[in-house]
């Protein structure tokens, strides 16, 4: 990305000293589309072929200076096994993106309807549309990715093939967006973490992350969810998890909203004699719903 500095030269966020920002898949993604929202539409961006990629992206100091992960769906649901990777890592959740997931099909620019034979896209996109999709006679194609199949026909320049992905990867690569948002659930966001190395004091934060263990008795849980009632903390998500190398115990990923930060941390004080094990993930500030 660049920007004119004040002698009028353009300038990479990179040539500013600026390291780039970790994502899931590819220029054009919707990961793309998040870490915009959060870091600036000037944000440099270091692609990942997987999450776990990522996750060793963000975790390199001397390369990234965050991340942006995919955490659930309010279709799908959750990402467990991010939940996983997120547990097992040593980075901080920095804050969140709540991002409208809008499905569109791009052409190369002259490319009409009729002249459409195939559709490529990732296999979850190809779902989300299929009300729209089976109206006609093409042949649908998965992908890996959204991004890389509008990247693969502006390359191409193929005049017989469609994509379906962002209006960020019509932007990119020059894409005509034929028929916008196809996709079948219009009230379809994704939840994405900010990732960083470092836990940074956000002094307006309003929700925080955290993973306990509770000792797997009789109404221990019960008891820590009571603690975090009678404080009107409100627990806006509850996620269990196996833990490894036990006999079917589970530990849980919760995330709390407060009102200020002694609220949470006046939680946290109470919650420790009712858990076995308890780690803060990241106090943040909550997201706001993109649309």
């Amino acid at each position: 990305m660049k920007r004119i500095n004040s002698k009028g030269l353009v300038t990479s966020s990179k040539a500013r000293g600026e390291k780039p920002v970790a994502i899931q898949g590819y220029e054009g993604s919707f990961h793309q589309v998040a870490a915009r929202i959060f870091f600036g539409k000037n944000v440099d961006i270091l692609p990942c072929a997987t999450f776990i990629d990522l996750i060793k992206a963000v975790s390199n100091k001397k390369n990234t200076r965050g991340g942006v992960m995919a955490i659930e769906n309010s279709i799908a649901g959750s990402i467990m096994p991010n939940y996983n990777l997120l547990q097992k890592s040593t980075l901080f959740v920095a804050g969140e993106v709540y991002l409208q997931i809008n499905q569109n099909l791009l052409v190369n620019p002259g490319v009409q309807l009729q002249d459409i034979k195939e559709v490529h896209s990732h296999p979850m996109a190809l779902q989300q549309c299929l009300g729209y999709l089976t109206k006609f006679p093409w042949k649908l194609i998965e992908s890996d990715d959204t991004a890389l199949s509008a990247k693969h026909i502006h390359q191409r320049k193929s005049k017989h093939i469609a994509a379906i992905a962002s209006d960020l990867s019509a932007e990119l690569f020059d894409l005509h967006m034929i028929a916008p948002n196809i996709h079948d659930v219009k009230d379809n966001y994704t939840r994405f973490l900010i990732l960083q190395q470092n836990e940074e004091v956000v002094t307006d934060a309003n929700k925080a992350s955290i993973n306990f263990h509770t000792d797997h008795a009789q109404g221990s849980l019960a008891r820590v969810l009571t603690v975090i009632a009678k404080e009107g903390v409100n627990l806006s998500k509850l996620q269990s998890f196996p833990i490894a190398g036990s006999r079917f115990n589970y530990g849980f990923h919760a995330d709390l909203e407060f009102d200020h930060v002694d609220q949470f941390r006046a939680v946290m004080g109470k919650m420790k004699s009712l858990t076995k094990f308890i780690r803060v993930l990241g106090i943040y500030k909550k997201g706001k719903f993109n649309i």
